[in-house]
């Protein structure tokens, strides 16, 4: 019972770090296959998924295509009851279904001026004022999402938002990678949360195996000067 997931590259791919964080961190079966996102073969790698046309796309089984990662989602934790995708408690995971909604359809100016890159650490880089609101707004809702579950949400917060690791965790895992890689004003419990989000084992590993691929020019290059990624391998 293994699933076929179809994922874009993995140092600039948000989505697809999304998708596979959803099977890799609760030990769900699948097999990796890589779609040139930026190599030009996007539409032919996809065209027998029709009709999806992005990254990633889901393959259950029995051969049923899923776009979308929070159709992914929802159709991960209803096969898998028993893996904890969402919290068990009601109230919480309500509140998480509707964080990863805002996350899938919301912070447009975070995702349109900070791109995804796990390179490398941008310095000196000025967000706009609505890249500020995008920020604050994080701030909010990350410590609703403490508060839902009963956790501390007041300095120095690294756990995760609703205790046990969740789908919730999973949609800001890329976000995470823009605040630090950017090197973004946050509040300080925003940045604990967002080194553990970065720190954990698969996302070090995502990075690693995105490293081995190299785009000449590079995508979502910025003019500042950049130190190391923060993060310890």
């Amino acid at each position: 019972m293994t699933y076929d997931l179809f994922l874009g590259d993995r140092m600039y791919s948000s989505w697809s770090l999304r998708g596979w964080l959803m099977l890799e961190k609760f030990g769900l079966p699948y097999r990796p296959h890589m779609v040139g996102l930026y190599s030009g073969t996007m539409a032919t790698d996809l065209a027998p998924l029709a009709p999806a046309r992005l990254v990633p796309v889901l393959r259950t089984p029995d051969g049923t295509i899923v776009g979308e990662t929070l159709a992914m989602a929802e159709t991960l934790a209803e096969r898998h009851p028993q893996a904890g995708l969402w919290p068990a408690d009601p109230a919480a995971r309500a509140t998480a279904r509707w964080l990863c909604a805002e996350m899938a359809t919301g912070f447009a100016a975070l995702r349109a001026v900070c791109p995804m890159q796990l390179q490398r650490q941008y310095q000196g880089f000025a967000p706009t004022a609505a890249v500020v609101e995008d920020l604050a707004r994080l701030d909010t809702i990350w410590t609703h999402a403490r508060a839902i579950s009963g956790q501390t949400v007041s300095g120095q917060t690294g756990g995760w938002l609703f205790g046990a690791y969740s789908l919730a965790d999973v949609f800001y895992t890329p976000v995470a990678a823009r605040l630090v890689g950017y090197d973004l004003p946050i509040s300080d419990a925003a940045r604990a949360y967002a080194t553990a989000l970065l720190s954990d084992p698969a996302v070090r590993e995502w990075r690693q195996q995105a490293r081995e691929v190299t785009y000449d020019p590079e995508p979502y290059a910025c003019d500042l000067p950049a130190t190391a990624w923060p993060i310890a391998d």
